[in-house]
């Protein structure tokens, strides 16, 4: 199984060092439009394998999109990531026009490819690229679901002073620090509700605190984090490869599911060897229904921008 990183920043670079050392995928290129930078990520990579005891083979490819050929998926970090006091929705003008060449390029070399799109704003990306190529709306997954849904159960984990990996819980709706929607009515610790365990006041300081998390990292570190969403990424795709049917969170182009319709959003799906296999239909109350409409509302004010572009 071949896996092509569009993108061979911290984000991707992790994604293919991930990806590696868990055995995930056979092959992993990485593409970047920068001299020599995928090749020396590539090759960073390759000599982990002896001490981290790997056998994927890791390639680097300066803007070569024939290296990218035969592949099952392609991750599509490129773009520039956020700086310090920049929201998501504002690097759609720099993005848009990256995303949809890197996405057009990929497809005549991978035609059957499975896209996974990581870059900024995702849900608009999404969309930009599913309407762009003209794929089944199974091929095209916007990753950002799984990451919130990983920093939401971090936060839980730290209130409830418990094992992360004994926590469930996602979210839903745009990923962006105003949009998404951690469910915590429908998050347990071991079974249980966590409402069983935390107060309200607790479950909405975690839920605001999973809604601000990437930008919490940004101003933290000066830019974006990457190794949660190269995690997240790699989860993804080894749902995909090995037809596992996770559960995860994920951007897709919704008919009418949700309410909503001609709009790429977050909400949970079944992720195996043919991309999105199902939309999950999650039971909300009247209040989640709102907050999702709301959501639903700015992420398509925002594919408004796209105009110039599609």
């Amino acid at each position: 199984m071949k896996v092509t990183i569009v993108g061979a920043g911290n984000v991707g670079a992790t994604c293919a060092d991930v990806i590696s050392y868990r055995g995930i995928a056979s092959e992993v290129v990485l593409l970047d439009i920068k001299e020599g930078f995928a090749e020396g990520k590539a090759m960073d990579i390759m000599q982990c394998a002896t001490t981290t005891v790997f056998n994927t083979k890791v390639s680097g490819s300066t803007s070569d999109y024939s290296k990218t050929a035969g592949s099952n998926v392609v991750v599509i970090t490129s773009g520039i990531p956020r700086k310090p006091g920049m929201t998501r929705e504002e690097l759609i003008g720099i993005n848009a026009g990256i995303v949809k060449s890197v996405a057009e390029n990929v497809l005549v070399h991978s035609p059957n490819a499975i896209i996974v799109v990581v870059s900024n704003p995702m849900d608009t990306m999404t969309y930009l690229t599913l309407k762009a190529t003209g794929l089944p709306k199974n091929r095209v997954i916007g990753m950002g679901g799984a990451l919130d849904s990983s920093r939401f159960k971090y936060f839980l984990s730290q209130a409830l002073q418990k094992p992360g990996n004994d926590v469930q819980g996602m979210v839903i709706g745009g990923h962006g620090d105003t949009t998404m929607i951690p469910l915590t009515r429908l998050a347990s610790y071991n079974g249980s509700p966590v409402s069983n365990f935390l107060s309200q006041e607790e479950l909405d300081k975690v839920a605001a605190s999973t809604m601000v998390g990437g930008a919490t990292l940004t101003g933290l570190l000066g830019t974006s984090a990457w190794y949660a969403p190269g995690a997240s990424v790699a989860y993804l795709v080894d749902s995909i490869l090995n037809d596992q049917k996770r559960m995860i969170p994920c951007s897709v182009m919704l008919e009418g599911e949700y309410g909503q319709s001609d709009i790429c959003i977050g909400v949970p799906c079944i992720i195996g060897k043919n991309g999105i296999e199902e939309i999950v239909d999650v039971k909300l109350n009247d209040a989640e229904k709102a907050l999702f409409a709301k959501s639903a509302e700015a992420v398509r004010n925002m594919n408004a921008d796209l105009k110039s572009v599609l």
